[in-house]
Protein backbone atom coordinates (compact mmCIF):
# COMPACT_ATOMS: atom_id res chain seq x y z
CA UNK A 1 0.00 0.00 0.00
CA UNK A 2 1.47 3.37 -1.08
CA UNK A 3 2.12 5.84 1.50
CA UNK A 4 -0.06 9.33 1.05
CA UNK A 5 2.80 11.97 0.24
CA UNK A 6 3.72 14.50 2.77
CA UNK A 7 1.15 17.24 3.10
CA UNK A 8 -1.70 15.82 1.40
CA UNK A 9 -4.77 15.03 2.49
CA UNK A 10 -6.38 11.58 2.75
CA UNK A 11 -7.48 10.04 -0.69
CA UNK A 12 -6.17 13.22 -2.20
CA UNK A 13 -4.65 12.43 -5.56
CA UNK A 14 -1.16 13.81 -5.90
CA UNK A 15 -1.39 16.07 -9.00
CA UNK A 16 0.65 15.70 -11.98
CA UNK A 17 2.80 19.33 -12.50
CA UNK A 18 1.44 21.31 -15.41
CA UNK A 19 3.86 20.75 -18.15
CA UNK A 20 4.56 23.83 -21.17
CA UNK A 21 5.45 23.51 -24.98
CA UNK A 22 7.87 26.46 -25.88
CA UNK A 23 8.37 26.48 -29.63
CA UNK A 24 12.10 27.95 -29.92
CA UNK A 25 14.28 29.46 -32.50
CA UNK A 26 18.00 28.38 -32.84
CA UNK A 27 18.80 31.03 -35.11
CA UNK A 28 20.58 30.45 -37.98
CA UNK A 29 23.75 28.32 -36.71
CA UNK A 30 26.02 30.38 -34.42
CA UNK A 31 25.43 30.25 -30.84
CA UNK A 32 25.58 33.41 -30.31
CA UNK A 33 22.49 33.92 -32.53
CA UNK A 34 21.00 32.35 -29.90
CA UNK A 35 18.52 34.56 -27.42
CA UNK A 36 18.55 34.88 -24.12
CA UNK A 37 15.35 34.22 -23.64
CA UNK A 38 15.47 30.65 -25.83
CA UNK A 39 18.71 29.80 -23.60
CA UNK A 40 16.93 30.00 -20.54
CA UNK A 41 14.04 27.59 -21.83
CA UNK A 42 16.44 25.24 -22.97
CA UNK A 43 18.02 24.84 -19.51
CA UNK A 44 14.65 24.57 -17.91
CA UNK A 45 13.10 22.38 -20.65
CA UNK A 46 12.74 18.15 -19.39
CA UNK A 47 12.18 17.06 -23.81
CA UNK A 48 13.64 18.57 -26.51
CA UNK A 49 11.81 17.43 -29.80
CA UNK A 50 12.77 18.56 -33.95
CA UNK A 51 14.61 17.46 -36.34
CA UNK A 52 17.94 15.33 -36.10
CA UNK A 53 20.04 18.21 -37.13
CA UNK A 54 18.62 21.06 -34.85
CA UNK A 55 17.94 18.44 -31.41
CA UNK A 56 22.07 17.72 -32.05
CA UNK A 57 22.38 21.54 -31.27
CA UNK A 58 21.54 21.85 -28.04
CA UNK A 59 23.89 19.82 -26.06
CA UNK A 60 22.70 17.18 -23.33
CA UNK A 61 22.75 17.29 -19.94
CA UNK A 62 20.95 14.70 -16.87
CA UNK A 63 17.22 15.55 -16.72
CA UNK A 64 17.40 16.34 -20.55
CA UNK A 65 15.76 13.78 -23.41
CA UNK A 66 16.24 14.90 -26.89
CA UNK A 67 13.47 13.44 -29.41
CA UNK A 68 15.22 13.58 -32.62
CA UNK A 69 13.05 12.66 -36.05
CA UNK A 70 13.15 13.11 -39.82
CA UNK A 71 12.46 16.47 -40.92
CA UNK A 72 8.95 15.02 -42.79
CA UNK A 73 7.68 14.14 -39.67
CA UNK A 74 6.43 17.78 -38.55
CA UNK A 75 2.85 17.03 -37.55
CA UNK A 76 3.73 13.86 -36.15
CA UNK A 77 6.44 15.30 -33.96
CA UNK A 78 4.04 18.42 -33.14
CA UNK A 79 1.46 16.01 -31.52
CA UNK A 80 4.95 14.05 -29.42
CA UNK A 81 5.40 17.59 -28.32
CA UNK A 82 1.48 18.58 -26.80
CA UNK A 83 1.15 14.81 -25.84
CA UNK A 84 4.61 15.38 -23.69
CA UNK A 85 3.52 18.57 -22.16
CA UNK A 86 -0.04 17.60 -21.49
CA UNK A 87 1.55 14.68 -19.58
CA UNK A 88 3.12 18.17 -17.28
CA UNK A 89 6.79 17.51 -19.52
CA UNK A 90 8.53 20.98 -20.18
CA UNK A 91 8.81 20.84 -23.86
CA UNK A 92 11.04 22.53 -26.38
CA UNK A 93 10.59 22.50 -29.59
CA UNK A 94 13.30 23.15 -31.41
CA UNK A 95 13.58 24.81 -35.14
CA UNK A 96 16.65 26.47 -36.72
CA UNK A 97 15.97 30.34 -37.70
CA UNK A 98 13.00 31.69 -36.46
CA UNK A 99 10.23 28.97 -35.97
CA UNK A 100 7.28 30.63 -37.37
CA UNK A 101 9.18 31.15 -41.00
CA UNK A 102 8.41 27.90 -42.83
CA UNK A 103 9.25 26.22 -39.50
CA UNK A 104 8.09 24.12 -36.64
CA UNK A 105 5.37 27.20 -35.15
CA UNK A 106 2.92 26.38 -37.58
CA UNK A 107 2.89 22.43 -37.39
CA UNK A 108 2.64 23.03 -33.77
CA UNK A 109 -0.48 25.00 -33.89
CA UNK A 110 -1.60 22.89 -36.87
CA UNK A 111 -1.78 19.75 -34.75
CA UNK A 112 -3.37 21.82 -31.98
CA UNK A 113 -6.28 22.31 -33.83
CA UNK A 114 -6.96 19.26 -35.16
CA UNK A 115 -6.08 17.37 -31.71
CA UNK A 116 -7.17 16.68 -28.50
CA UNK A 117 -9.47 19.81 -26.85
CA UNK A 118 -7.48 19.14 -23.51
CA UNK A 119 -4.32 20.41 -25.52
CA UNK A 120 -6.03 23.96 -26.02
CA UNK A 121 -5.48 24.51 -22.44
CA UNK A 122 -1.78 24.31 -22.44
CA UNK A 123 0.53 27.04 -21.51
CA UNK A 124 2.14 26.95 -25.02
CA UNK A 125 4.69 30.03 -25.95
CA UNK A 126 6.30 30.68 -29.43
CA UNK A 127 10.31 32.22 -28.89
CA UNK A 128 11.56 33.99 -31.69
CA UNK A 129 14.80 33.89 -33.21
CA UNK A 130 17.66 35.29 -35.78
CA UNK A 131 16.21 33.96 -39.24
CA UNK A 132 18.30 32.82 -41.76
CA UNK A 133 16.81 35.41 -43.99
CA UNK A 134 17.98 38.18 -41.90
CA UNK A 135 21.20 37.05 -40.68
CA UNK A 136 21.79 36.69 -44.83
CA UNK A 137 20.56 40.32 -44.88
CA UNK A 138 22.96 41.48 -42.30
CA UNK A 139 25.81 39.90 -43.72
CA UNK A 140 25.22 41.30 -47.14
CA UNK A 141 23.94 44.85 -46.08
CA UNK A 142 20.43 45.58 -46.46
CA UNK A 143 19.04 44.18 -49.42
CA UNK A 144 15.90 44.14 -47.54
CA UNK A 145 16.14 47.88 -46.77
CA UNK A 146 12.63 48.15 -48.44
CA UNK A 147 9.25 46.33 -49.12
CA UNK A 148 10.14 42.73 -49.51
CA UNK A 149 8.88 38.94 -49.40
CA UNK A 150 9.49 35.85 -48.68
CA UNK A 151 9.11 32.89 -50.45
CA UNK A 152 9.74 28.89 -50.11
CA UNK A 153 10.86 27.35 -53.19
CA UNK A 154 10.49 23.69 -52.02
CA UNK A 155 7.52 22.01 -53.89
CA UNK A 156 7.14 19.15 -50.87
CA UNK A 157 3.69 21.18 -49.77
CA UNK A 158 2.73 23.12 -52.46
CA UNK A 159 2.89 22.91 -56.21
CA UNK A 160 5.04 24.15 -58.86
CA UNK A 161 2.59 26.15 -60.25
CA UNK A 162 1.73 27.96 -57.26
CA UNK A 163 5.52 28.77 -56.54
CA UNK A 164 5.72 30.10 -60.19
CA UNK A 165 2.49 32.29 -59.80
CA UNK A 166 4.09 33.89 -56.76
CA UNK A 167 7.77 34.09 -58.19
CA UNK A 168 6.09 36.13 -61.19
CA UNK A 169 3.75 38.57 -59.15
CA UNK A 170 6.61 39.35 -56.67
CA UNK A 171 8.62 40.31 -59.76
CA UNK A 172 5.99 42.46 -61.11
CA UNK A 173 5.23 43.94 -57.95
CA UNK A 174 9.31 44.98 -57.89
CA UNK A 175 9.52 43.52 -54.50
CA UNK A 176 13.26 42.44 -53.14
CA UNK A 177 13.01 38.87 -52.35
CA UNK A 178 14.47 36.00 -49.99
CA UNK A 179 13.73 32.21 -50.91
CA UNK A 180 14.22 29.47 -48.53
CA UNK A 181 15.00 25.77 -49.82
CA UNK A 182 16.30 26.38 -53.23
CA UNK A 183 17.97 23.47 -54.66
CA UNK A 184 18.18 19.90 -53.02
CA UNK A 185 19.34 17.02 -54.67
CA UNK A 186 16.12 15.34 -55.19
CA UNK A 187 14.56 18.06 -56.91
CA UNK A 188 17.47 20.08 -58.55
CA UNK A 189 15.46 20.89 -61.54
CA UNK A 190 13.39 23.02 -59.46
CA UNK A 191 15.49 26.32 -58.85
CA UNK A 192 16.57 26.05 -62.36
CA UNK A 193 13.44 26.81 -62.99
CA UNK A 194 12.80 29.53 -60.96
CA UNK A 195 16.02 31.38 -62.09
CA UNK A 196 14.46 31.06 -65.49
CA UNK A 197 10.99 32.69 -64.51
CA UNK A 198 13.23 35.42 -62.43
CA UNK A 199 15.13 36.67 -65.96
CA UNK A 200 11.91 36.57 -67.51
CA UNK A 201 10.47 39.19 -65.16
CA UNK A 202 13.51 40.95 -64.32
CA UNK A 203 16.15 40.82 -67.20
CA UNK A 204 19.36 40.16 -66.66
CA UNK A 205 20.77 42.49 -64.46
CA UNK A 206 18.99 42.03 -61.65
CA UNK A 207 21.59 41.25 -58.64
CA UNK A 208 20.99 38.27 -57.09
CA UNK A 209 22.93 37.29 -53.38
CA UNK A 210 23.96 33.39 -51.95
CA UNK A 211 24.07 33.27 -48.70
CA UNK A 212 25.41 29.78 -47.04
CA UNK A 213 25.42 28.37 -43.64
CA UNK A 214 25.67 32.04 -42.26
CA UNK A 215 26.97 32.63 -39.02
CA UNK A 216 29.08 28.95 -39.39
CA UNK A 217 32.18 28.54 -40.12
CA UNK A 218 31.23 26.86 -43.69
CA UNK A 219 29.82 30.93 -44.41
CA UNK A 220 30.32 31.39 -48.03
CA UNK A 221 28.74 34.99 -49.65
CA UNK A 222 28.66 35.44 -53.20
CA UNK A 223 26.91 38.19 -55.16
CA UNK A 224 26.27 37.99 -58.75
CA UNK A 225 23.57 39.08 -61.42
CA UNK A 226 20.91 37.03 -62.67
CA UNK A 227 22.40 36.50 -65.74
CA UNK A 228 25.43 35.38 -64.06
CA UNK A 229 23.75 32.94 -61.68
CA UNK A 230 23.85 28.96 -62.39
CA UNK A 231 21.38 26.51 -60.19
CA UNK A 232 24.86 24.99 -58.27
CA UNK A 233 25.93 28.14 -56.49
CA UNK A 234 22.51 27.15 -54.01
CA UNK A 235 21.56 24.02 -52.14
CA UNK A 236 19.36 23.04 -48.81
CA UNK A 237 21.60 25.55 -46.73
CA UNK A 238 21.68 28.60 -48.89
CA UNK A 239 19.42 31.69 -48.71
CA UNK A 240 19.07 33.53 -52.17
CA UNK A 241 18.05 37.03 -52.29
CA UNK A 242 17.02 39.18 -55.82
CA UNK A 243 16.70 42.44 -55.49
CA UNK A 244 14.30 44.50 -56.67
CA UNK A 245 14.94 47.50 -59.00
CA UNK A 246 16.22 49.60 -56.92
CA UNK A 247 18.66 47.46 -55.08
CA UNK A 248 22.36 48.83 -55.03
CA UNK A 249 25.88 47.25 -55.26
CA UNK A 250 28.58 49.00 -53.25
CA UNK A 251 32.28 47.64 -54.68
CA UNK A 252 34.81 48.23 -52.03
CA UNK A 253 38.29 47.02 -51.27
CA UNK A 254 37.41 44.52 -48.62
CA UNK A 255 33.67 43.38 -49.86
CA UNK A 256 30.93 44.39 -51.83
CA UNK A 257 27.62 45.62 -49.67
CA UNK A 258 24.48 45.31 -50.93
CA UNK A 259 21.71 47.48 -50.19
CA UNK A 260 18.14 48.41 -51.52
CA UNK A 261 17.22 52.04 -50.26
CA UNK A 262 14.67 53.07 -48.11
CA UNK A 263 12.17 55.30 -50.35
CA UNK A 264 11.40 54.65 -54.13
CA UNK A 265 10.28 57.40 -56.40
CA UNK A 266 6.84 58.22 -57.22
CA UNK A 267 7.34 56.88 -60.31
CA UNK A 268 7.44 53.89 -59.49
CA UNK A 269 4.11 53.67 -58.84
CA UNK A 270 2.81 53.78 -62.22
CA UNK A 271 4.71 51.52 -63.92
Amino acid sequence: MSEAKAGSRPGERERVPRGWLKIVGLGPGSEAMITPEASGVLEQATDVVGYVPYVERVAPRPGLTRHGSDNREEIRRAEQALEMAAEGRRVAVVSSGDPGVFAMGAAVFEALEAGRPEWRSLDIQVLPGVSAMLAASARLGAPLGHDFCCLNLSDNLKPWTLIEKRLRLAAEADFAMAFYNPRSRSRPEGFARALTVLREACGNARPIMFARAVSTPEERLHVTTLGEATPELADMRTLVMVGSSLTRCIPGERREWVYTPRSAPSSEATR
